[in-house]
């Protein structure tokens, strides 16, 4: 597992996060988060906005990167550390013209062709999945479960992010099948403790990264 790319990936979900959004991903970022996605996917262009430059500000003083999904106009403008476009958003040099070199862009991806695709554009990094079946989605794609998974690590030498429907118990076997990090949404921004759940999150992966395959 690569160590530069944060083995976790919390997905805050405007549909979880209840109205507390900026005192959450602070709470998340104490725990130890060191990646951070917001996503609405219903609300207004003004909300989206209003949120996400709260959560820039509220997380500037921790060592977090974040995300802003689907909008890298709303990205730029909030000084956020990187934009997810999906396969229905701005291509990713579209993306990045408009965020700059500084900012990750990442890309959603559910197809192995989809992540050739991928692998040739200046994406940072490569989300694949869903993994397992999800319920945070509106209208999920097909799972591709683990062993679409290590057939998708095959395909790039870029950051890896499984995603979908992954829970604590089922992380170890997605890091070891070949990704470098895991998307989790529901299993972290709707846990009982937030914050306890990252930290069990990152302990499992400081296991992980020391124990061989």
């Amino acid at each position: 597992m690569a160590l530069a790319f944060p083995p976790l990936y919390v997905i805050m979900d405007a549909t979880l996060c209840g109205p507390s959004v900026a005192e959450l991903a602070e709470s998340l970022a104490s725990a130890g988060a060191e990646l951070i996605q917001y996503r609405d996917k219903r609300g207004s262009s003004l909300q989206l906005y209003e949120t996400s430059r709260a959560l820039a500000l509220r997380l500037e003083k921790f060592p977090v990167r974040f995300i802003v999904n689907d909008r890298p106009d709303i990205a730029a403008i909030v000084g956020a550390g990187g934009v997810h476009v999906g396969q229905d958003d701005l291509p990713v040099a579209a993306a990045r013209a408009v965020v700059g070199p500084g900012c990750w862009v990442g890309c959603s991806t559910h197809t192995l062709e989809q992540v050739r695709e991928a692998d040739a554009t200046q994406a940072d990094y490569i989300a694949f999945g869903p993994i397992f079946s999800t319920t945070t989605k509106a209208a999920p794609d097909p799972t591709v479960g683990i062993e679409g998974l290590r057939r998708a690590r095959a395909l790039t030498r870029k950051p890896l992010v499984a995603i979908g429907g992954i829970r604590l118990e089922q992380a170890e076997q997605v890091w070891r099948a070949g990704a470098d990090s895991v998307a989790v949404a529901r299993d972290v921004v709707a846990a009982k403790d937030p914050a306890a759940r990252v930290r069990e999150y990152r302990e499992l992966a400081e296991r992980v990264i020391r124990s061989p395959r």
